[in-house]
C-alpha cells in the first residue's frame, strides 16, 4: 500500500542517470570548440557527420553498423554558446526505440588550458547496457579528441 501523502507518480528526472566525462586539455577553448563544431574535425575523433552549429539543425553521426545497431545517431542542435556550451539530442533506433538522450559539452578556462565536460543525460534504469556502452564510447572518443586536438592549428 502506498503512503497517501506520497506522490504515486515518479518524477522522470529522479529516475534517470547522467554519464559525465571530464578532462583538462592543454589547449585554448578556441581549439576545443573547433574540434567540437567543425564537421571534418568532429569526424576525425568521433564519427562521420553532417553537423552544423546552428540551433534547430538536425544532423546525423554515422559509423560502421554493429550487431543490434545500424551505426546511425540522429541528433538536433539544442544550444550553441561559442567557446562555452554546446548541446544536442542523441538518439538511436528511431523515436520509437526510447533510446533518446541529451549531450551537453561545457568548456571552462582552466590553469594551463581548458576544462572540458561532457554530460550525456536521460539514461533510464532499464538502459544499463546503453549507459555502459556510452561510457566505453566516450572514453574512446576523448582519447581520439586528445590526439586530434594536438594536430589542430
Amino acid at each position: 500500500m502506498t503512503d497517501p501523502g506520497s506522490n504515486a507518480t515518479s518524477n522522470p528526472a529522479e529516475t534517470t542517470r547522467t554519464l559525465m566525462v571530464e578532462r583538462v586539455f592543454p589547449h585554448p577553448p578556441e581549439k576545443l570548440w573547433r574540434a567540437l563544431t567543425e564537421s571534418p574535425l568532429l569526424a576525425q575523433w568521433m564519427m562521420n557527420n553532417d553537423f552544423e552549429p546552428t540551433v534547430g539543425q538536425r544532423f546525423r553521426f554515422q559509423t560502421e553498423p554493429k550487431p543490434n545497431w545500424n551505426g546511425v545517431v540522429d541528433c538536433e542542435v539544442l544550444v550553441v554558446e561559442p567557446m562555452q556550451r554546446l548541446s544536442y539530442s542523441w538518439g538511436v533506433g528511431g523515436n520509437e526505440s526510447g533510446l533518446q538522450w541529451v549531450v551537453l559539452w561545457t568548456l571552462t578556462p582552466a590553469e594551463g588550458g581548458t576544462h572540458l565536460r561532457m554530460e550525456q543525460s536521460g539514461f533510464t534504469p532499464d538502459q544499463k547496457a546503453a549507459y555502459q556502452g556510452a561510457n566505453y564510447g566516450w572514453q574512446k572518443f576523448f582519447g581520439n579528441l586528445e590526439r586530434v586536438i594536438g594536430e589542430v592549428e
